[in-house]
């Protein structure tokens, strides 16, 4: 959003920005979460963009700054839908967005608004909050957010000057402070014990944080032990004998002290090494920040904290001798700037998970070499994260005070001079998120458009391009971003090329370039559609075999770590796989359309006295085809139309449908009744035996009088629409489905066509949808035929034709249809109708 004039737009982004920290703010106490967030509209189509964060550093949420309305996503199911989406916990979370769950595999629940904004929402109101279960659900305010969303809403209209198309966010997000829940920082104290006596020596520190007086305070470790945690004293006296024999705990202890409050209590052996002499000790609590501050010396270990932005607002001397900084230098800079080896896959991860998790983190981090001298340059650090309300406290020891990792070492973290600019984000996006996006994708396009989806703001690409192989030549399957009639020239190129998206695919090896003159300096005359930017060419091998090539453009130069390498190397076995699966659908389902088309009719047995339609739908999810059918016949001096649904998909739906069309067609030209054709395709269906079930509806109608004969086997009930424009569904008895009972009978009811009425037999498909209830779906068609079929009852008004597109429409542009859908209907005219 933008102001007209130089002031205006400065006052407008002010309000704008505290307009978003208030929603964000105030989400956070309604939700009762750590993290709020509020997604709006992206001047990109289809894109969402993060407007405002709080509660967690912009950069740990880097990989969710972009998110396309079309994925799998619950924000973007609260904007496409314009509804709330409630997530109690990461169960629920994983059974209904798999793809969020594992790109934030953390416990955590979650709830998502819709911003109102007129015929379509202006964005999304997220909050992450603590699990909760199904009955304790207090913390949740929903009407409380859904006010947040409203008002922000409107505010946001009102800015835009009621114009909903002029709010767009397009901008980094603004990361916001959520206010502080006490005043309270860290207390840290610090205490020796004689494992000779159990006599205790503790500072003045100690015994403020126990609330007792230095001549209450009995000075054993059982005394200790009680004052400082009582549910949990047996630990502390553990982790004392354990540092007395040489063998300290392996990382901080998490205690509680009796009303609740979270302690911290690190101990070691006081001389290097040995055993048998005094242990040392220092307990972390909240407290008075002024009293972290002048305890700073007395920490063996390092210990620093971060606030909800990443900023670093209290380091004591020894964190800043591990970090190789100066202490004021440090103070008031973000975490990835002070400690950018302790920043990036997986650490990232890590912090995310002490922020939304519970329970404390632990983990290893390998400091890089730097200058010669300083403190644990080259070596591996300890560090354990604590979350409080408004603080992350962390802690950082040289890896030698500690146990050996039980798990697999972490690689070495990527140098800092390695750092992609704005930030890589390879190492943050999963290859399992990947994945599971995929697992939906069907179809060559359909694989290409989640791969741009998914690789562009996961990698802050600005363009992409997936070429395939066939007969040793490359044919462009998708491309975003490059200048238009750019990749033209390189369509159908062989293998023989000496193009970097060629010779990446024949050596089966990555190319990156850091930059375009890189490019152009390995392949000399080579057309470039930038002057700036960087490039990675990345095969396409599926088992062995070569798919294609996929590339990946930046705007800018830039670096790629190995990291980035490994990850974009795996992702591309990924797209190889699902683009190999998808060439494989593609060609064995136009050859089953092909034969399903086969077994449809060519052409309609016509009547001058009735005019008839019909239309087939195939399934968009699958592999395979359908069973349903439709015919018209003629049957004496009538018509019998037919409309059938095999059970099940694939070939021997497919062949079936085959069989009971031509037994069915035959029955009729004998001009059999309908309970008789029933009857007799019944038992040839049980006679083949094929482990199949059909439904079907047989009508025989007379065009001079409009009397017909109708008998259902486990079919939907026709409708019916007279020419006054009435439209009701036909109450027709009905037998069990085909190829069940052998004795089954099929009733035969009667009713007369009027002239201009419409009837209409159709398949399941198209009324019915996952989730809803299918008597939803036969109203909601009862409906469209109704307004459908007024223009066909007019002179020269809309063909039956007409209204079956029309009816059809509906079934045609739903996504993820899952049935394939049969559509026959039938008009009789009062006059003989010439058909065209």
């Amino acid at each position: 959003m933008t102001g007209s004039g130089g002031e205006q737009a400065v006052r407008t982004r002010a309000r704008l920005a505290a307009l978003l920290a208030d929603t964000s703010t105030g989400a956070l106490g309604a939700g009762g979460g750590r993290v709020a967030a509020v997604y709006l509209r992206s001047g990109t189509p289809g894109q969402l963009r993060l407007a405002a964060l709080a509660g967690l550093p912009g950069p740990l949420f880097r990989p969710w700054w972009r998110l396309h309305v079309g994925r799998p996503l619950p924000v973007a199911d609260a904007y496409r839908l314009g509804v709330p989406v409630v997530l109690a916990n990461a169960a629920e979370t994983a059974r209904r967005y798999p793809q969020f769950a594992a790109s934030l595999p953390f416990p955590f629940g979650s709830v998502h608004v819709p911003v109102p904004g007129g015929s379509e929402p202006l964005g999304v109101l997220m909050v992450l909050r603590p699990v909760v279960t199904d009955t304790a659900d207090e913390l949740l305010d929903r009407e409380l957010l859904a006010r947040l969303a409203e008002g922000l809403g409107a505010e946001l209209l009102g800015l835009a000057d009621g114009d909903p198309a002029a709010v767009v966010w397009d901008a980094e997000p603004l990361c916001v402070r959520p206010p502080a829940s006490r005043p309270a920082q860290t207390v840290v104290a610090r205490f020796h014990w004689d494992p000779g006596t159990g006599v205790v020596r503790a500072d003045g520190r100690l015994h403020a944080l126990l609330g007792l007086s230095p001549g209450a305070f009995e000075g054993t470790d059982t005394a200790l032990a009680d004052a400082l945690a009582p549910h949990d004293a047996h630990l502390v006296l553990t982790a004392l004998r354990d540092a007395a024999a040489g063998k300290p705990p392996a990382a901080p202890l998490a205690l509680r002290a009796g009303d609740g409050t979270p302690r911290l209590l690190d101990v070691w052996p006081a001389a290097e090494g040995g055993a048998g002499e005094q242990v040392g000790a220092v307990v972390v609590a909240p407290g008075p920040a002024e009293s972290a501050d002048g305890a700073a010396d007395l920490l063996p270990q390092g210990v620093f904290c971060l606030d909800r932005l990443g900023l670093i607002v209290y380091v004591n001397e020894a964190a800043a001798r591990l970090a190789g900084r100066d202490r004021e230098w440090l103070l008031g800079r973000s975490l990835w700037e002070a400690m950018p080896w302790l920043a990036g896959a997986p650490y990232d991860d890590h912090l995310r998970g002490a922020l939304l998790s519970p329970g404390p983190v632990h983990f290893h981090v390998h400091r890089p070499a730097g200058e010669s001298g300083e403190p644990a340059a080259g070596d591996w650090l300890a560090v354990s994260v604590h979350r409080s309300e408004d603080l992350l406290s962390c802690t950082i020891v040289p890896a030698s005070r500690m146990d050996p990792p039980a798990g697999p070492a972490v690689e070495e973290h990527v140098l800092e001079d390695t750092v992609t600019v704005g930030g890589s984000m390879a190492p943050l996006y999963r290859p399992i998120a990947l994945a599971i996006a995929l697992t939906d994708a069907v179809t060559a396009r359909q694989v290409s458009a989640v791969v741009v989806r998914e690789l562009l703001p996961a990698f802050g690409g600005g363009c992409l391009a997936i070429y395939l192989l066939q007969e040793r030549h490359f044919y462009l399957a998708w491309e975003t971003g490059f200048p238009q009639g750019f990749l033209d020239p390189f369509e159908g190129i062989g293998l023989d090329a000496r193009l970097p998206g060629v010779e990446c695919l024949t050596t089966g090896r990555p190319l990156f370039f850091e930059s375009m003159q890189q490019m152009a300096a390995a392949y000399p005359g080579i057309p470039l559609d930038a002057d700036e930017g960087a490039r990675a060419f990345l095969p396409l091998i599926a088992s062995g075999r070569p798919v294609g090539s996929c590339i990946l453009g930046f705007d800018r130069s830039r670096g790629f770590s190995a990291e980035e390498r490994t990850v974009l190397t795996a992702l591309a076995g990924l797209i190889a796989h699902a683009m190999e699966r998808a060439q494989r659908y593609d060609s064995e389902a136009a050859l089953a359309r092909g034969l399903q088309q086969a077994l449809l009719p060519r052409r309609l047995s016509t009547h001058p006295q009735v005019e008839t339609a019909g239309r087939y739908l195939p399934g968009t999810q699958g592999m395979d085809v359908g069973g349903d059918w439709y015919d018209v016949v003629e049957a004496g001096d009538g018509l019998a139309l037919v409309i059938g649904d095999v059970q099940g998909h694939g070939v021997q739906a497919a062949a079936t449908m085959g069989q009971l069309r031509s037994a069915v067609r035959a029955f009729a030209l004998g001009d059999r009744p309908p309970d008789e054709v029933l009857c007799g395709t019944n038992h040839l269906l049980i006679d083949l035996d094929p482990g199949q079930f059909a439904s079907c509806c047989y009508l025989r109608l007379e065009p001079a009088t409009g009397r017909a004969r109708i008998a259902r086997a486990g079919h939907p009930q026709p409708l019916l629409r007279s020419a006054d424009g009435r439209t009701r569904l036909l109450d027709v008895p009905g037998g069990v489905v085909l190829g069940v009972d052998p004795c089954a009978w099929y009733p035969v009811a009667e009713l007369v066509l009027e002239p201009d009425a419409i009837l209409a037999l159709y398949t399941d498909g198209l009324v019915e949808r996952p989730g809803a209830d299918i008597d939803e779906g036969i109203d909601a068609l009862r409906m469209a035929l109704a307004r459908a079929g007024a223009a066909a009852g007019r002179r020269g008004g809309r063909s039956l034709a007409g209204v079956a597109d029309r009816l059809t429409a509906t079934a045609r542009h739903a996504t993820n249809r899952p049935d394939d859908v049969a559509l026959l209907l039938a008009a009789r005219r009062s006059v003989p109708v010439r058909l065209r």
